[in-house]
Parts: C-alpha cells; structure tokens; sequence
C-alpha cells in the first residue's frame, strides 16, 4: 500500500507542476506551450478541466479541430460542463461547423457521463439478481418489498441498455483536426479528392484499411478516405 500511495503522489505532484507551468504559459500568451503542457496533463490524468483548458489553448493558438476535440471529449467525461458546451456553442457557430448528428438512443447516452451507464447497469442488473435469487438461497419467503426492488432493478437495466449502444456508435464519432482535410474517393494519396472538410468537423468512421479511414461526414452523409493522423476521436485513449 505504501508503494502505491507513493506513486500515487508522485504522480498528483507531478501533474501540479505541470498545471503550474501550463497556467503560467496561458497567461503569458505562450498558447502553444500552454497546449502541451494541458495535452500532457490531460493524457496522464484525463479530466473534464483538463480538456476544457486544453480547448482554450488550441483555440487561442487558432487549431480550431483540436480545440473542438478537446471540449467534446470534456462533454463526453461530464455532459454538465457548461463551459466547454459554450465554448462549442460559440465556435460553431462562428465557424459554421455543423454539430454530430445523434440518433436518440446516442442522445439519451450523452445525458449522463460515460463512465456512469456502466455503473448503472452492472448495479441495476445484480440488485435485480440478488432481490430475485437471495431470499430462496436463504430459504426465506419473497416479501413484497424484494420483488419492488427486483422490478425497479430491472426496469433501470432495461432502459440503461439504449444508453450503452449509444456509447458504443458515439466512439465512432471523431473531429477532424487539420484545415481543408481532402476527403477522398481510394485510399490512396494520389486519388481523387471528392471535398476539403473544415477543421471541426465531426464524422463517424465506417471502416479502416492501412493508414486510411473510411468516413461518413456532414448532413448530406458524404463518404471518403482521409488518413489516420487527419482525425481525432471522441473517445479518450
């Protein structure tokens, strides 16, 4: 235990000296310093305030798909980050970039932080489990009250199920990172260019084949190739 805490505190003091000098460069208007020392901060110990300050430097160092990848991410870990949505709010709409289209189930995930539906699920079902099976383990009779808890057990389960296939096609979502990306029709560098997508834009990914992704992006669902380091997912890791 010992040699645990240690490594744990090393770590934290580690991250505050990392925090410090990354403030330090923000309010020096060293942006891209500040950016990563944030990155490095928000890779050793992911956090929603991590990447909400990682966004701020992207944006003032003017990489418009970083810093939108970053504010998403920081929904993804809390969806209650008001600052990070408004900072998405107000760059979208000063780049014109279009939001992720969400089917419903992908909405009702976004409601709550991600790490949160597996919880929720795994102690839903083995409420509804252990209220279903225990009493006769223990040969003592069902009362009411056990198979209240057992059904509303089941009942949250249920309906966190939705939740779940919606985080699993949101980590298909990702952000483009680089200004007029060439969206094209092979994958190889010599094809055809169907379009230049704008920094931020969001796309979900079909299928990769070598260094290439396979992309579907914008409203009007255009499909192309674009390269692995052209693209930064919502997920973390």
């Amino acid at each position: 235990m010992a040699f645990i805490f240690c490594l744990t505190g090393s770590a934290s003091t580690q991250t505050d000296d990392l925090f410090r000098n990354a403030l330090h460069a923000y309010r020096a208007a060293n942006y891209t310093s500040a950016a990563i020392e944030f990155r490095d901060i928000a890779t050793r110990r992911p956090a929603t305030g991590a990447l909400q300050n990682l966004g701020l430097a992207e944006w003032q160092c003017g990489r418009t798909g970083p810093a939108v990848l970053a504010w998403e991410q920081a929904l993804w870990m809390d969806p209650f980050n008001g600052a990070a949505r408004g900072n998405l709010q107000f760059v979208r709409k000063q780049g014109q970039l279009e939001s992720p289209e969400l089917a419903w189930y992908e909405v009702v995930s976004s409601w709550l932080p991600a790490m949160w539906w597996g919880w929720i699920a795994s102690v839903s079902f083995w409420l509804a489990l252990g209220m279903a099976t225990v009493p006769g383990l223990l040969r003592r009779r069902k009362s009411a009250w056990h198979q209240a808890i057992a059904a509303l057990g089941l009942m949250i389960f249920l309906l966190s199920l939705p939740a779940q296939a919606g985080l699993h096609t949101r980590s298909q979502i990702g952000f483009i990172l680089e200004k007029d990306t060439p969206l094209r029709l092979t994958p190889t560098h010599e094809a055809q260019v169907i379009t230049r997508l704008p920094s931020g834009t969001p796309v979900r990914l079909e299928r990769t084949r070598g260094n290439f992704l396979l992309l579907r992006a914008g409203s009007q669902s255009l499909q192309g190739w674009i390269e692995k380091g052209q693209l930064g997912f919502l997920t973390l890791g």
